[in-house]
């Protein structure tokens, strides 16, 4: 089965709209989104509502850090980030907040776990910013594969017993085997709001049963969904850092 896997929505109605039509012309069969859904982007209610449907029709959805914050407010979240909560949180209707409040912090699927941040603690949402925070998360989890997002940027670790752990860089378009002897965490990145400096949209596909993950780059009308942001109000910070990808 194909698996088209996408996280760090984050409002993105444009950036949303072009993984979706690109997975489906790469023929992917199921859809699975790793969390943060909203904040940030000007389109929070659709977004929701085209997830809400997916699911329905049996995609997988995780509860994101920004998800949560909608019905629990966090402070340790930036000061852009409280802003477009509180603006998210006006935008959405009760039947929206309670899809997001109501949503799994994991999925476990076979061999594969679906969670937002990591598998350590998924209600804490630690950033994976160096190995020793990946190794946690493998060790931490019973399954061989750990698929995640939350840090806009991504990577794949590979965990063995015999040899240290290591940090792969993914090429777009180039296939990683994901290979049985070894266990695996890969941070997707971000549809809404890469952090990589390439500001195309990001994704993932997973071939389950080739056991091969793929990073794809979708192009959308940035300019549109920067639009938006300024038009709603938001901070022009948050409309800006579409164009660089940071």
């Amino acid at each position: 089965m194909l698996i088209a896997l996408f996280s760090d929505i984050h409002g993105n109605r444009e950036a949303l709209d072009a993984c979706l039509a690109d997975a489906r012309r790469r023929n992917a069969e199921r859809f699975v989104f790793l969390g943060d859904l909203v904040g940030y982007g000007a389109d929070p209610a659709y977004v929701v509502d085209v997830i809400a449907q997916l699911r329905r029709e049996g995609a997988v959805v995780i509860k994101g850090n920004h998800d949560s914050a909608i019905v629990r407010p966090r402070d340790t979240m930036s000061s852009y980030a409280r802003i477009a909560i509180e603006w998210t949180r006006n935008q959405l209707d009760p039947a929206q907040k309670d899809f997001l409040a109501n949503l799994p912090l994991s999925v476990s699927w076979g061999d594969t776990l679906f969670v937002h941040a990591e598998a350590s603690h998924p209600a804490k949402w630690i950033y994976i910013s160096q190995i020793s925070e990946a190794e946690r998360s493998m060790r931490a989890a019973h399954q061989r594969i750990t698929l995640s997002g939350h840090v806009h940027r991504p990577c794949v670790f590979q965990m063995s017993e015999k040899k240290a752990t290591i940090a792969l860089v993914p090429t777009t378009d180039v296939p990683i085997g994901l290979e049985k002897s070894h266990k695996w965490h890969a941070i997707i990145g971000s549809v809404g709001q890469p952090r990589d400096e390439i500001p195309t949209a990001a994704y993932a596909l997973y071939d389950e049963e080739a056991g091969l993950i793929t990073f794809v780059r979708a192009k959308y009308d940035i300019d549109a969904a920067a639009r938006k942001i300024r038009a709603a109000g938001l901070p022009e910070f948050l409309s800006q850092r579409l164009f660089l990808g940071r």
